[in-house]
């Protein structure tokens, strides 16, 4: 070889050296290389816990699809005075996550009769339905009766654990109620939904169904909404003097509860949640609206005052944590679907954000050695989130770019980041209205809808899973949602029904 091939050859190398060199430290230096090197760090250490579960907490966010906890995260970052798209919630740092199909027996897009009755007992079901398995018929009561599936309330009271739901809706809502009820129809949360024919058939309403509760020593924690339900219409409720119960059994289910349970606390008011004493054994039933409880941002406007999620998931652990063989505790953020159904994307963003405090102080009370944490959502919602919006645009604002434009669709009018595939903000036969002076960030706002309806729908794609603790891991991949329970079941050893 010359000596000007071997020159040449040697500068090639150098150069190449150099490239690579400068490569590797422009690479470190970029922060998102240093973060996902972190992240990847991170995630290498986590090892799967194959221990027993002593206890499990199911957190549920009805209606809490992907691109909600999206918007949510970008709510929270951006109200903390953060970088909002990188923002991390507590749900985002659970170790494991995986995809979650929700539809039901009958459906592509279910409700949560079935989707709860899916988490809760292991089956999937049809529509409306309730703690039943798919042979069971809507509105059928004969069909009920052979056709009932155990949940997991149920078989851990069974098995000697202590047991609780906490909720921001109405306790006898389809949620809640597939801790504890059977019935073919979720509307038949109180004896006014059900006919004489149904009620000759000794179907019992779900409001009866929790009062009622035989398993084991019964529920230890019950907080929610849903007065009325409970209480007789000749009684006033305490709340709210031109309100009154709908029973019309004549049955005040709260005083035969207290009766049942002459050692349990009932509370209604903040006062009363405040004074509630965790150390007696009896159990405790919270009850503090007549209907569902407020948005959380409405919550400082009610005048008898209420717990937040958080608040109630603490209490609730806090109660049953005493247990020497552990708890099953279902805590739900129910009201993040209403805020859809009424096209407030606002009201459900700071739902979503109340669960995942709820989530956080439960990590704080609990140990990950031996608690299983897992986060879902029983369906998701026609929510979308698009229009390239410039990075930190208000998440509830109009989509701008990057130079604080206003972006404008094809009819030359603005639009918001956050809009409904269907919903009560969709104009009817007229053209799309010009928000351009409406403050879309007003919890109050209704987002623009595609199709219009008096209530936004339910959409039927995949919700996410996320989870901590024993055999969280047995929660990854594309997983259908009846497995939930299965895996909870297992990881706390209770035994099958």
């Amino acid at each position: 070889m010359r000596a000007s091939q071997i020159w040449s050859s040697a500068c090639l190398t150098a150069l190449m050296v150099l490239t690579t060199q400068a490569s590797a430290q422009t690479d470190a230096a970029n922060p998102y290389y240093s973060a996902a090197q972190t992240e990847l760090s991170r995630k290498l250490a986590v090892q799967p816990n194959t221990s027993k579960a002593r206890n499990i907490i199911i957190f549920v966010g009805d209606g809490m699809g992907v691109s909600t906890t999206t918007a949510a995260r970008i709510l929270a970052g951006q109200e903390a005075g953060k970088d909002g798209e990188a923002y991390v919630m507590t749900m985002d740092a659970l170790p494991f996550s995986g995809l979650v199909k929700t539809y039901s027996h009958d459906s592509q897009v279910a409700d949560s009769a079935p989707t709860a009755t899916a988490l809760m007992s292991g089956v999937k079901s049809r529509n409306s339905i309730i703690g039943l398995s798919h042979e069971a018929e809507v509105g059928n009561c004969a069909s009920a009766q052979t056709t009932r599936v155990a949940s997991l309330i149920e078989l851990a009271e069974d098995a000697g654990l202590a047991t609780g739901v906490v909720t921001t809706t109405r306790i006898t809502h389809a949620t809640p109620a597939s801790a504890y009820a059977h019935t073919p129809e979720r509307d038949w949360e109180d004896d006014v939904e059900l006919s004489k024919a149904v009620r000759a058939e000794a179907c019992v309403d779900i409001a009866r169904q929790l009062i009622e509760f035989n398993h084991g020593d019964g529920l230890e924690v019950v907080l929610g909404g849903g007065r009325r339900h409970f209480l007789p219409q000749t009684v006033a409720d305490p709340e709210y003097a031109d309100k009154k119960g709908r029973r019309k059994d004549g049955r005040n289910l709260i005083a035969d509860w207290q009766k049942a349970h002459p050692k349990g606390q009932y509370v209604w008011d903040a006062k009363g949640f405040k004074g509630l004493d965790l150390t007696a054994k009896g159990p405790i039933l919270g009850l503090f609206e007549p209907d569902h409880m407020q948005y959380e941002v409405d919550r400082a406007r009610d005048k008898a005052g209420e717990p937040s999620l958080a608040e109630m998931t603490a209490l609730a652990i806090t109660r049953l944590k005493s247990n020497p063989k552990g708890f099953v505790l279902l805590v739900e953020g129910g009201r993040i679907d209403h805020a859809h159904h009424a096209g407030q994307a606002g009201r459900a963003l700071h739902d979503t954000v109340a669960l995942d405090k709820a989530l956080r102080t439960a990590q704080e009370m609990t140990d990950s050695r031996d608690t299983l944490i897992i986060v879902t959502a029983d369906h998701s919602h026609g929510l979308t989130m698009s229009g390239y919006p410039a990075r930190g645009n208000p998440i509830l604002g109009l989509a701008k770019d990057s130079e604080g434009k206003v972006i404008k669709a094809a009819d030359g009018k603005p639009y918001t980041t956050l809009t409904y595939a269907t919903g009560p903000g969709a104009e009817i036969n007229k053209p799309r209205g010009d928000i351009s002076a409406v403050n879309t960030e007003d919890p109050d706002y209704h987002q623009q809808a595609l199709l219009p309806a008096p209530s936004a729908a339910h959409s039927g794609e995949d919700v996410a899973v996320r989870a901590s603790g024993p055999f969280a891991h047995l929660l990854q991949g594309t997983i259908e949602q009846n497995l939930i329970f299965h895996v909870m079941r297992h990881a706390a050893q209770i035994p099958a029904p």
